[in-house]
């Protein structure tokens, strides 16, 4: 399985999403909310870095779309993991935040989830890799790297605080006659 992104390779590009981000926030301060599991790490990781540079802490929460997915009945049963939001995001900003932007149903149901807390003026979507090969009309607005792959390719994303370990992103070829081309880790 071919290493494409080395831990130092996350962590440039989270600096560069969190720089991006503030940018395109024009004065207004985002509510990041990372969708459970590798997007809460994420956000986290960018708010980090915006203090860093001397901007204002800036809230994160997380996003459970466990019971808005549309594929639950060919998924295994997942514990839920909850949603936490810090502040009301009602007229906010919110940017969403994921790992892997794949076929956009994460996408998708993140949105249906973050509808049920309240409706924000504006919502943003950043992902640490772009694989492309979109089935629904959603477009990351921040990208730590676009990756092109094969439908039959696996992205698999590795944070120290999920999986132990050291960061990387990893693409393999699936094998067999049931390749399904699917995340590693999501949709």
């Amino acid at each position: 399985m071919p290493l494409v992104m080395s831990a130092a390779d996350v962590r440039r590009s989270v600096t560069r999403l969190a720089h991006e981000i503030m940018e395109g926030s024009k004065g207004v301060l985002p509510v990041l909310v990372g969708i459970h599991t590798r997007g809460v790490p994420i956000a986290g990781r960018i708010a980090e870095a915006v203090t860093a540079f001397g901007g204002s802490l800036v809230p994160v929460g997380t996003l459970d779309i466990g019971l808005h997915r549309d594929d639950l009945a060919h998924r295994p049963t997942a514990l839920l993991a909850g949603t936490r939001l810090p502040v009301d995001i009602t007229d906010r900003t919110v940017v969403l935040v994921d790992d892997v932007l794949y076929t956009g149903r994460t996408v998708r149901a993140a949105l249906d989830a973050l509808n049920d807390f309240g409706r924000p003026a504006l919502v943003r979507l950043a992902v640490l890799v772009d694989r492309g090969h979109r089935q629904l009309p959603i477009r990351p607005d921040y990208v730590g790297k676009n990756l092109p792959t094969s439908p039959i390719e696996r992205v698999s994303v590795r944070l120290a605080e999920v999986d132990g370990g050291e960061d990387g992103v990893w693409i393999h070829r699936e094998s067999g006659p049931f390749a399904t081309g699917r995340n590693g880790n999501c949709q």
